[in-house]
């Protein structure tokens, strides 16, 4: 966080001076021509600072190196897709078929790695039913449906200034409770799991570089994250899912993200085949924006109703994952 925050503004004003501003759609809000030029590529500044301390402090376990790849390739897919938008000046970046293909290929990786790791399998429990379903070799495209899903659900509530960092802050520190639980439940001192104290640093390590971030891009946002960090965010989100075994609850630790994408989807499918706009404008973010909402209340709101989905999640873990891992 320290580091964040003291080097925000020499990395600020370095992607204003090589002008790489955030392109604004055109059908987007009119609110936003404002923010034409606003410095994009935001997300370097959080992977470069929780690179750092990570690295720095790690056990080097696979399960901690495993998300720590699906967050820095993840973020890699949208610094391609930021470069193309600031390359050809518009709005339009990476064409969807070429990100499904790279989140492919980091699902193939993770998929190794994966099965390479006596503490994982390839079963997925199911809280309240309280059953563990075993998938099998179906587990791997189950993998690339968390990894694709929670990227672009991440990628589309990256829409107003401190929505997507606020947001995946709360999810992270959903997560680092987890882990930090995990870890003190695996037994006594001196004999816990390492993986799991590795996963609560790498946690921590991103919370507080999301949180020096943020210093800056809290409304009006002086930086934007841009793909490159909201990518990043979905990846480490799913990544955590997967090595704690935890991937059910990612619809409610990600809520807000599968929110977003359920708006999207709902707005396509309605206007494709009845014509008709179920929202003023999707992400549904933008609805409320089009309804004379500020920026503000819209962040703080979602922020709420994010606390509120985490609190479910982490509620539903406290009280059914630790007694079904520890039967």
């Amino acid at each position: 966080m320290v580091i964040s925050v003291v080097i925000g503004p020499k990395f600020i004003e370095f992607l204003r001076r090589n002008e790489l501003g955030q392109p604004i759609r055109e059908e987007g809000p009119a609110g936003h021509v404002v923010k034409q030029g606003t410095p994009v590529m935001g997300g370097l500044l959080i992977l470069l600072c929780a690179l750092l301390p990570f690295l720095a402090l790690s056990r080097f376990t696979l399960p901690a190196l495993t998300v720590l790849f699906m967050t820095v390739a993840c973020g890699a897919v949208g610094f391609l897709d930021d470069f193309i938008k600031l390359r050809h000046r518009r709005s339009l970046g990476l064409q969807g078929r070429w990100k499904l293909l790279l989140l492919a290929g980091i699902t193939v990786v993770v998929g190794f790695a994966v099965h390479s790791q006596s503490q994982l399998d390839t079963s997925i429990y199911v809280p309240l039913a309280n059953v563990d379903i075993p998938l099998s070799y179906l587990y791997y495209p189950f993998l690339f449906l968390v990894i694709a899903g929670a990227a672009n659900g991440a990628n589309l509530t990256d829409g107003l200034d401190g929505l997507a960092a606020g947001t995946g802050i709360i999810a992270l520190l959903t997560f680092l409770a987890i882990t930090v639980i995990a870890y003190v439940r695996s037994g006594d001192v001196g004999e816990r799991s390492l993986f799991q104290l590795d996963l609560a640093i790498l946690a921590a390590a991103l919370i507080g570089a999301a949180i020096g971030f943020l210093w800056y891009n809290a409304f009006p946002a002086e930086v934007f994250m841009g793909d490159t960090g909201s990518m990043a965010f979905g990846g480490a989100l799913a990544g955590f899912a997967i090595v704690t075994g935890t991937e059910a609850l990612l619809i409610l630790i990600g809520g807000i993200y599968v929110i977003e994408a359920l708006s999207v989807i709902i707005q396509t499918v309605s206007f494709k085949y009845w014509g008709r706009r179920v929202f003023l404008i999707a992400p549904i973010h933008h609805h409320f924006e089009m309804k004379a909402w500020s920026e503000t209340k819209i962040m703080v709101r979602f922020w709420i109703i994010g606390a509120i989905l985490c609190a479910c999640g982490f509620v539903l873990y406290y009280r059914y994952y630790l007694q079904f891992r520890l039967r």
